[in-house]
């Protein structure tokens, strides 16, 4: 059996070598909150990171990762395992009704996690070159705003949101 290093669990699992890692790891480890969206690397839906860098996990095969490298899916973003969403960015997310759908949210929030981690107070045009991932209920400006929000760059107040029939 092959070893993976899974939000900070050592997991064992098995599957054929060319197996890409989301399928491992909703079907193997039931860690369902990375999605499948377009099986080709496009969308973003089934975004992890391994090492703290997001990647795309469905092309990327199981078996081209060891136990030493550190996969962190969506269940394992909270820094506080006993209290799920408390990442700065979930809070962000919650506070400004970015899902819509929610289908693409986990992929976001791990992209959008990674910019984070890399630029503290991302500028627009950093935001707009780390997210990648396809949302089709076009939530883009709420992901945007919810990123500076989680860096602390503006407060909740400061940020106008366009709803249907006005303003949130």
């Amino acid at each position: 059996m092959a070893e993976l290093t899974v939000n900070g669990k050592r997991v064992q699992y098995e599957a054929e070598a060319d197996t890409p890692l989301l399928w491992v790891l909703r079907e193997q480890l039931g860690l369902t909150g990375t999605k499948y969206g377009c099986g080709v690397a496009q969308c973003g839906a089934c975004t992890v990171h391994i090492d703290g860098a997001p990647v795309r996990s469905c092309v990327m095969p199981a078996s081209a990762l060891t136990a030493a490298q550190k996969i962190t899916t969506i269940e394992g973003l909270s820094p506080d395992p006993k209290q799920p969403a408390s990442h700065p960015l979930q809070k962000a997310w919650d506070a400004l009704d970015v899902p819509q759908c929610g289908f693409c949210q986990s992929g976001m929030l791990m992209a959008a996690a990674a910019l984070l981690k890399s630029k503290p107070k991302p500028t627009d045009a950093d935001i707009d070159e780390a997210m990648t991932n396809i949302c089709r209920c076009g939530t883009y400006n709420r992901v945007r705003a919810a990123i500076h929000l989680a860096a602390g760059q503006v407060q909740r107040k400061q940020i106008p949101i366009v709803i249907e029939g006005g303003q949130a």
